[in-house]
């Protein structure tokens, strides 16, 4: 991990290639939380593909709008849910709808690594860094 982040709604790791989210108990996810990944994105992921993952250990909604404003973020290339709640999981399926790049949901943080693992191999190898 490089650093992480306590906010009013969440906790944000950042890593290398991935931030990995855990939203609070009960908020509601709105558009300009994005910022926190804008930022993310500036500052910690200049100019190399990363991914999002959100694990939802909490009970939480989520405005799918904000997917249209992730999706416009350039090396931005996948997102991934985990969750074993089916409440979630048909939450995350109206999200899906909403992201205009890779979107998965899986019941694992080692299956969300791997599959992350994956698409920025396939996206380096499409689109080799300078």
């Amino acid at each position: 991990m490089i650093t992480s982040f306590n906010f009013s709604f969440c906790r944000a790791e950042i890593y290398n290639d991935y931030i990995l989210t855990i939203m609070k108990e009960g908020i509601t996810v709105i558009p300009k939380y994005n910022d926190l990944l804008l930022m993310a994105s500036e500052q910690y992921y200049k100019n190399k593909p990363f991914v999002y993952i959100s694990n939802r250990v909490n009970s939480y909604s989520v405005n799918p709008k904000i997917h249209l404003e992730m999706s416009k973020i350039p090396n931005l290339i996948g997102f991934a849910v985990i969750s074993n709640e089916p409440l979630q999981k048909l939450q995350a399926r109206l999200e899906q709808s909403m992201f205009e790049k890779d979107f998965r949901l899986f019941e694992s943080r080692k299956l969300a690594i791997e599959w992350k693992d994956s698409i920025i191999q396939n996206y380096l190898s499409k689109n080799p860094l300078n």
